[in-house]
């Protein structure tokens, strides 16, 4: 397997064009930078997700974890079976006139039936820059990850699912999530580039995402994650990012247990503090963070998540005291 740093990866994977629809891009680049990988399996689903499992021997982290990026960014494609040169549509949570206000900048960039921002991909030992840092920084933590699990030749086995139009609401995830091909054993870990709110700061490690701005995330999981975090040294942050939501919410309404890490974003969607398009942005030490932390959590077994449903604990402790309550009771008048 020829060697690929992570600088390497990086610079691959974020001077790829990408828009809603319109992965094919980075999951080309994915699949050919894992292509090689030994133990590395890949497949596409229906809906065009790229799906990956590392599987060597027949060890297993506990829970299975099934780590997740979207390939998408915020962009300008085509409008179906339009042919006029300069008709776009602009996919992804940006405003009309922040969008307006760079292409009369003269920032779009045209490629095929995509367009965008044009934006040069700088990576220095403390900083990374580049047009769509969101998520294609997730996909190359994961891409990262396997490869080094390779070379350490680690004994586990953990998979990998490469989404697709998660700007426009999730799409990929609740597809892949409706017939879910992981078992009800694994845990969907969400790795995202996210504004820092409520404390999370740039620079501080990898935030362990309590929830999002519409749901809750596994309580056991996040447990795991900070014990990990803890047991291995690796700094972290651990917030509630109520400023967007990520695709944990979509797998877990669809009844998978799901938990998300981010990495803190500037200029998240290209938005710097003034409203203008600009180059996203994350710290270097931040993204090697969460590598360190997914190959530890993937290398180690962890008792206690996965065993017994809330649900199964309470009634448990329900029929452990029934005599005390049944004892108290009687004394309420």
């Amino acid at each position: 397997m020829p060697a690929r740093t992570l600088n390497n990866i990086l610079k691959r994977l974020l001077k790829q064009p990408t828009a809603p629809f319109h992965e094919y891009h980075v999951r080309a680049e994915i699949e050919s930078l894992l292509k090689d990988c030994p133990n590395v399996k890949l497949k596409r689903d229906k809906f065009g997700n790229l799906l990956a499992t590392y599987k060597n021997g027949k060890s297993k982290s506990k829970p299975t974890w099934v780590f997740g990026a979207h390939m998408d960014h915020p962009a300008f494609v085509k409008p179906p079976g339009s042919k006029k040169r300069d008709e776009w549509d602009f996919l992804g949570g940006v405003g009309k006139a922040e969008v307006e206000a760079g292409v009369k900048r003269g920032l779009r960039k045209v490629k095929g039936q995509i367009a965008t921002w044009n934006f040069p991909v700088n990576i220095t030992n403390t900083r990374i820059e580049a047009t769509a840092c969101d998520d294609i920084i997730g996909c190359a933590a994961i891409v990262m990850t396997f490869r080094e699990l390779a070379r350490l030749d680690i004994q586990t086995t953990v998979h990998a699912a490469f989404t697709r139009a998660e700007e426009v609401g999730w799409l990929g995830a609740w597809q892949l999530a409706q017939k879910w091909p992981f078992g009800q054993d694994s845990v969907f870990l969400s790795l995202e580039t996210s504004r820092p709110v409520n404390g999370a700061v740039m620079g501080g490690g990898p935030i362990l995402r309590v929830g999002d701005r519409v749901s809750i995330f596994n309580s056991e999981a996040m447990a795991v994650l900070m014990t990990t975090a803890k047991e291995q040294g690796i700094r972290v942050q651990r917030c509630l990012l109520d400023a967007g939501a990520c695709e944990a919410t979509a797998v877990q309404a669809s009844g998978v247990r799901s938990a998300g890490i981010s990495i803190p974003l500037g200029n998240y969607h290209n938005l710097n503090d003034t409203r203008q398009i600009t180059p996203e942005y994350v710290m270097m030490d931040d993204l090697k963070s969460m590598i360190d932390l997914l190959k530890a959590l993937v290398a180690t077994k962890h008792d206690g998540i996965g065993e017994r449903t809330i649900r199964e604990r309470v009634e448990l402790c329900m029929a452990e005291h029934a005599d005390r309550l049944k004892a108290g009771s009687k004394l309420f008048k």
